[in-house]
């Protein structure tokens, strides 16, 4: 008798359960766009232009980093999956999801001279059909970095407030409609591979996008494993899209499809409070399976605050770390790792203590759902002076940076997420310029005392805006403002000692 023998591919054995958010994706089958990016020179007069006396390498910083965006602009090449030209992380050869979702906080201010937030399409339209999306994936031939099953193949799950933020400062209802069903899928997936009975969830250093933080118990690889711990940040993060996607739900009139993330949301809220707040040293911290806490001060528990689950009687001594010259509040705030850590390293060490562009922002975003403009503003100050301080003494972006000095470490030219503090911080922090296209209103929150503003400012998908204030004698002093608009809208316009309300009509 004569054997047979034959060779299965993995991928002809269906090892996995479709997910029917994925069949609903319209990314798998979109059309190949290979339209050429512009480039910078040509559109730079589209860009918005921002202005603030006495402050011209600051100025000089932010047309830096939109000089390096648009030289880091790519077309999909043929056949391997994407559809979209797309802002690569400028890393290593790899798209990465964790980067992308934080180019795209800045991306929206060019989006009139290119669409960045078509970036996340490449991963949609390469998800598996159980939900799965690789964390990383080669934009020369569509490898997939990590197996799925690897606890660092995916995350963090941060999309879904990538896409929100996006609808919430351009109302494009027809995209929110069709990034949904992938989101949703992606996230039902995550929920079924990365959590524990108890319903908290777990990552790696690299699936976390912190890589070498010592944040695992004795014995285990801090990039690759996940120690069986809970894991703050990934928690929270879940949260947070959770929430992001009940809102999508409530646009689209899809409430039936989240009715069971409310639960998952409300579980974890008070699980993380129950279970991962150490009421003695007031922070969250990660959770052993023996349900002791870890003692390490991560950067990753401020994702409760953008989360939205500090209780208010936590808040204050939660914020006094961001606030202590011993933890948090180091020459250049926000360091990822608690300066009082024994394996703090004062000139960065990667996660060890450097400062980093897209947990910076995470932290201000966060300070501003609960209110602390005012603290928000001293940190955006002070990232954006020493990142701006660092462009001026080694001419370019980093990776990250130092907490101890104005230095950039690592990657060189790197834009990339640190597109975001010359860029975003800029305008919604330091400036105080936060758009609500939902309500067609725009809150300035003057607290700069020089001349500044902003010229085509955008508003929406493709209303501008010139926007002018004139230098002040102090913080009480009411702002003196100039301001044109080619749509309708309202400019709430609030300082130290009042509010105003000013009516623009489109000119």
């Amino acid at each position: 008798m004569q054997r047979i023998t034959k060779t299965v591919d993995m991928y002809d054995i269906a090892t996995f359960t479709a997910n029917p958010w994925v069949e609903e994706s319209v990314f798998p089958r979109k059309p190949v766009d290979r339209t050429p990016p512009p480039n910078f020179a040509d559109i730079r007069e589209r860009l918005p232009a921002p202005q603030w006396e006495g402050h011209a390498d600051t100025i000089a910083c932010y047309w830096k980093a939109w000089e390096l965006a648009f030289g880091n602009l790519r077309i999909p090449e043929e056949n391997i999956g994407f559809v979209s030209p797309y802002i690569d992380t400028a890393f290593n050869g790899c798209i990465f999801m964790w980067d992308s979702v934080f180019m795209l906080h800045f991306g929206r201010y060019g989006s009139a001279a290119f669409n960045f937030q078509q970036t996340l399409d490449n991963f949609y339209a390469r998800q598996h059909k159980d939900g799965f999306i690789s964390r990383e994936i080669s934009w020369s031939d569509g490898s997939e970095r990590f197996e799925r099953n690897d606890v660092s193949s995916t995350g963090p799950n941060l999309m879904p407030w990538s896409e929100w933020e996006y609808y919430l400062n351009t109302g494009d209802k027809e995209r929110l409609a069709v990034v949904f069903p992938p989101l949703l899928a992606y996230t039902m997936w995550f929920r079924k591979w990365r959590s524990w009975p108890d319903g908290s969830y777990f990552s790696s250093g690299w699936g976390c996008g912190m890589d070498n933080q010592p944040r695992l118990p004795p014995g285990y690889k801090v990039a690759w494993e996940h120690g069986f711990m809970s894991w703050i940040d990934t928690t929270c993060q879940q949260i947070l899209a959770n929430r992001c996607l009940i809102e999508m739900a409530r646009a689209l009139g899809r409430e039936s499809d989240v009715a069971d993330l409310a639960t998952e949301t409300e579980h974890l809220k008070a699980h993380v409070n129950a279970k991962m707040w150490n009421r003695r040293t007031k922070f969250y911290f990660d959770r052993f399976r023996d349900g002791a806490l870890s003692d390490v001060k991560t950067i990753g528990a401020y994702w409760a605050l953008l989360a939205d689950i500090v209780l208010p009687e936590r808040l204050d001594s939660f914020l006094a770390h961001l606030r202590n010259k011993r933890e948090f509040n180091r020459p250049h705030r926000v360091p990822s790792l608690s300066a009082d850590h024994p394996q703090y390293v004062p000139d960065g060490g990667y996660w060890n203590g450097a400062v980093w562009a897209p947990t910076n922002y995470m932290v201000l975003r966060g300070l501003t759902k609960v209110g602390q403009d005012g603290l928000a503003h001293e940190i955006a100050r002070n990232h954006v002076a020493n990142v701006v301080a660092a462009f001026v003494k080694q001419g370019t972006l980093f990776e990250n940076y130092a907490p101890e000095k104005a230095e950039g470490k690592c990657t060189p030219n790197f834009v990339g997420w640190t597109g975001v503090p010359p860029i975003s911080v800029l305008f919604e922090y330091v400036f105080g310029l936060r758009p609500d296209v939902g309500t067609r209103t725009l809150l300035w929150d003057v607290r700069l005392l020089e001349a500044h503003g902003v010229q085509r400012y955008p508003f929406g998908k493709r209303a501008e805006l010139d926007l002018h204030c004139a230098g002040r004698q102090s913080p009480d002093e009411e702002p003196k403002i100039q301001a044109r608009s080619t749509t309708d809208l309202t400019l709430i316009v609030k300082w130290a000692k009042g509010q105003k309300t000013i009516p623009l009509r489109a000119q």
